[in-house]
């Protein structure tokens, strides 16, 4: 297995790091477009995919021979994407012109730009691969999108103004997380009809959310005026849970495959430094914070989930690092150091 850690560069020169997870060893960088700051791997693992915002581009790799393919042009400032199912299609929000491009992967052409709402910020598409739901986060709307047609349906109009969706893995739900000036909640939408339900209140301003394996809870980041908190909704009933203690400032949150637990990566409030929470789905408990010695931006799980890989951003703009962590124990292994400004993660299946 290979971890891609897409790192932006002190000069706008990105690249890419791969890391054997066998031996926690770091290859030869990858040269890639400016600002690559998402990095997301087909399903069936032959290619990954890293979107350039400040060049406009995404770049291919395969993961067969490390080798990055020509760069392929999309709309301003690519910022999320999401792959059919299948893998043969992967559809890319475009933030700055407010479009979506969807990409066939076996020949790595981009299809003309679909239009949605201002901002396109996130991206998730239903398990079936029928329909992809876009978070217009200027806009104040959800856009689905047939993808057998690559046309986008009635937005769907929000309380808040998103910044992240999930769809829960029967398909039958998506929710949004967002925020208006004063508040944050989750907005679930029925995928069957696209209506948005009534929106479920949150006690910060969100900034990630994960649903279980199984699709009982989503759990929601939030930020606040101390520390963050990890809400967990029941999904059957949309019913909030008492918010979980994290660190101060989270961003991310990730669950294992096995579903039995979820991290939350919190930036802390020093600059340099920062926290991984680790929360027992079974009975949404916190264990003790793990320290990291620089800014957590990310997190990805190999396939088995016997180890977290986290993203530690600069610190003082010298190179980022990747921190395995032993999931069955929470133990932190040595840093693995990468390029400046790694933003990114993802493990090939």
């Amino acid at each position: 297995m290979i971890a891609y850690v897409a790192n932006v560069g002190a000069s706008g020169a990105g690249t890419v790091t791969p890391i054997k997870t066998s031996t926690d060893s770091a290859g030869t960088p990858i040269n890639v477009g400016d600002d690559p700051s998402v990095v997301a791997i087909t399903p069936n693992g032959n290619t990954a995919y890293v979107l350039n915002q400040d060049s406009d581009t995404v770049t291919p790799i395969k993961t067969a021979t490390d080798t990055a393919g020509p760069a392929i042009s999309v709309g301003s400032e690519p910022a999320a994407i999401a792959f059919t199912p299948d893998g043969k299609t992967a559809y890319v929000a475009n933030a700055a012109d407010g479009t979506v491009t969807p990409i066939k992967t076996a020949t790595n052409t981009a299809g003309a730009p679909i239009t949605v709402g201002s901002y396109p910020s996130a991206i998730a598409i239903t398990p079936d691969g029928s329909t992809a739901y876009v978070a217009n986060s200027g806009s104040g709307t959800v856009t689905p999108i047939k993808t057998a047609t690559n046309t986008a349906g009635s937005p769907i109009t929000l309380s808040a103004f998103p910044a992240g969706i999930a769809i829960t893995p029967d398909g039958k739900t998506a929710y949004v997380i967002g925020d208006t000036e004063y508040s944050g909640s989750v907005t679930p939408i029925t995928t069957a009809t696209n209506k948005a339900g009534t929106a479920i209140s949150l006690g910060g301003y969100p900034s990630a959310i994960a649903i279980t394996p199984s699709g009982k809870t989503a759990y929601v980041v939030a930020t606040g005026s101390a520390n963050g908190t990890v809400t967990p909704i029941t999904v059957a009933t949309n019913k909030a849970g008492p918010a979980i203690t994290v660190g101060s400032n989270p961003s991310a949150i990730a669950i294992t495959p096995d579903g039995a637990t979820a991290y939350v990566l919190s930036n802390g409030v020093a600059s340099c430094s920062g926290q991984v929470t680790a929360i027992k789905t079974a009975n949404n408990k916190a264990a003790k914070a793990i320290a990291i010695s620089a800014e957590p931006t990310a997190i990805a799980f190999t396939p088995d989930g016997k180890t977290a890989y986290v993203v530690d951003d600069y610190c003082d703009l010298a190179p980022g690092a990747v921190t395995p962590i032993t999931t069955a124990t929470n133990a932190v292994g040595a840093p693995v150091p990468v390029g400046v400004y790694p933003r990114a993660i993802a493990i090939t299946p």
